[in-house]
């Protein structure tokens, strides 16, 4: 006869197993014109392995940048990406997803560029209704420049989450209870550039892009989008609560993902909004549901 502490611990098990949440499903890749296609300076983006591979070039004259070709109301978007090697202090390689108007709405990936031997600065930022100043940064636990890695975001009605190689490093979830608002209405494009900002990337502009070490290339390849693909002026998406992204396991984080959250917030976050008492005396109250505080 089994013993109470082993069926206690199976009863567990199965309460565990029955909450969990999933990963997204895996990224797809694609050629770069399958999804997206160039939006400025278009001598600056070489094209590799049939479109497979991309480069993009900064110099002194200019960056450049691409779009995805439609506009999408949820859904599943990863780019693998090779940051800047060597001195890329002053510059900034952007992905993001961004509506079309005033009061928009954008979930960000910024990578700041630095001095030969220090570390990348991710920031991440989410805009609701036009409003930002959500700002999180962490130091990556890897060197970004030395070969691909993945960035994703999971975007639902229920929450964005933001991935580095399958490890959340940010949620922020539907918190319109509590007076946020959040992005459920506005369809959104890709986009990803690279740029010079030495006037705030770097050590709050005291580090200037050394223009002798250009051209500055960013690698990227994946191009995967898996969404809802809407017009702009679209506020659903027609197939609503029936995509892999709306089902229950992916309405909040598992208890591993949790786990790893937490890993990447103690041991690599630099600075958080949440935490941030100057600029927000009050906590915000998205903080406490996304576990921020």
């Amino acid at each position: 006869m089994a013993s109470p502490h082993w069926i206690l611990l199976l009863v567990l098990l199965f309460i565990v197993s029955g909450t969990m949440g999933a990963p997204p499903k895996r990224p797809v890749a694609v050629p770069f014109g399958r999804n997206y296609a160039p939006t400025w300076a278009l001598d600056h983006i070489k094209y590799y392995n049939g479109g497979s591979e991309i480069e993009l070039h900064l110099d002194k004259y200019t960056g450049t940048g691409f779009q995805s070709k439609g506009s999408y109301l949820f859904g599943h978007f990863s780019m693998q990406i090779k940051l800047v090697p060597g001195d890329s202090a002053g510059t900034v390689t952007a992905f993001y997803l961004s509506s079309q108007n005033s009061e928009h709405d954008e979930i960000d990936f910024e990578f700041l560029g630095n001095r030969t031997g220090q570390p990348y600065i991710l920031q991440t930022n989410v805009f609701t209704g036009g409003k930002g100043d959500r700002e999180q940064r962490i130091y990556l636990w890897f060197d970004p420049t030395k070969a691909y890695h993945s960035y994703s975001v999971l975007w639902n009605m229920y929450l964005v989450v933001f991935f580095v190689d399958d490890i959340p490093i940010r949620v922020f979830k539907n918190c319109k209870d509590l007076g946020v608002r959040f992005p459920f209405n506005q369809p959104m494009k890709i986009y990803s550039s690279l740029w010079n900002a030495d006037d705030w990337a770097t050590r709050g502009g005291l580090e200037k892009t050394d223009w002798s070490k250009a051209p500055f290339i960013a690698a990227y390849k994946g191009f995967h989008i898996d969404g809802c693909e809407s017009s702009v002026e679209a506020k659903f998406c027609a197939t609503q609560g029936k995509r892999w992204w709306d089902q229950k396991e992916f309405q909040d984080l598992d208890s591993y993902q949790w786990r790893r959250l937490l890993w990447v917030r103690t041991k690599f976050t630099i600075y958080n909004y949440c935490t941030d008492r100057v600029r927000y005396p009050t906590v915000p109250p998205e903080c406490r549901r996304d576990r921020d505080i």
